[in-house]
């Protein structure tokens, strides 16, 4: 299983000529197995870069939304896939209490914030909605749960290759929870996140910026890390880095949150672009 960070979030470069080292685009990632299947999670800015760099003779890909906020969504209209008529798309999300997921995707792929309209696209396009369950995607065994982030919100577990990958990037585990992390029947995201080879999670916050954002749906670097923790992770990705963060805030971030809570396994900051290859392959 190879998993890139086409998005993060964002991080601002310092002063300067230089880019940013973590990147600018909203979240995506992209999951390849050995077998050729193709998933990509979540459908922020980055994933026209990603649509550019799929392979030409790709037949089907799987795009994976955790929920439609804004910066999940906003890159969809110029994912590449969803243009050609040979290739099938199928886009898995939760829907809401009030709308199905094509009702909530038309509300942003219409005038007058997209020109293109849903029913237009010409893929072979699918829906599936997601909310607490187990299905398969080709080689895949992906898990799905709601967890706690405003709004229905979805995180998964992705299995392949003797390797699980664990993709929670807007979670806020500690909340309403006085002694977190809990016992595991309770806490949010656990059973997503137990025992996974590499956990990509919220960690957007200092413990002081947290403290005047509790309830907004996303944690501090310390409490990522100690949910990490308490699920047993082998692997940390500290991801959904906020727009006002410099590459140096989010070095400093890591280093501070490592450095407080001693985590027993490897933690990076999100940068677009990096790699993880987990498994037999």
């Amino acid at each position: 299983m190879k998993v890139t960070l086409w998005g993060t979030r964002g991080s601002i470069a310092a002063p300067g000529p230089e880019t940013a080292h973590f990147g600018g685009n909203t979240p995506c990632v992209e999951v390849q197995g050995s077998k050729g299947t193709a998933l990509v999670l979540d459908a922020g800015t980055g994933i026209r870069r990603l649509g550019a760099a799929l392979p030409r003779n790709l037949k089907r890909i799987d795009l994976l939304l955790t929920h439609l906020h804004m910066d999940h969504l906003q890159g969809l209209g110029f994912f590449a896939p969803l243009y050609n008529p040979a290739m099938e798309v199928h886009i898995w999300g939760p829907p809401s209490a009030h709308y199905d997921l094509r009702s909530r995707l038309i509300r942003y792929l219409s005038p007058p914030l997209f020109p293109v309209l849903l029913r237009d696209l010409p893929c072979k396009l699918m829906l599936h909605e997601v909310s607490y369950g187990d299905f398969t995607i080709g080689e895949f065994c992906v898990e799905s749960e709601l967890i706690c982030h405003p709004g229905p919100t979805v995180g998964y577990r992705i299995g392949a290759d003797n390797a699980t990958l664990s993709y929670l990037p807007d979670h806020e585990p500690k909340l309403g929870v006085p002694n977190f992390p809990a016992s595991p029947d309770w806490t949010s995201g656990y059973s997503l996140a137990r025992n996974a080879d590499l956990l990509i999670h919220d960690a957007q916050y200092s413990n002081s910026e947290y403290a005047a954002r509790i309830g907004w749906g996303h944690s501090s670097m310390e409490d990522a890390l100690r949910f990490g923790i308490h699920a047993g992770v082998k692997s940390f990705v500290a991801f959904h880095h906020d727009p006002a963060h410099s590459d140096e805030d989010v070095k400093s971030l890591v280093a501070d949150g490592v450095a407080a809570i001693n985590p027993t396994f490897p933690v990076v900051g999100g940068a677009e672009t990096s790699c993880f290859v987990l498994g037999d392959h």
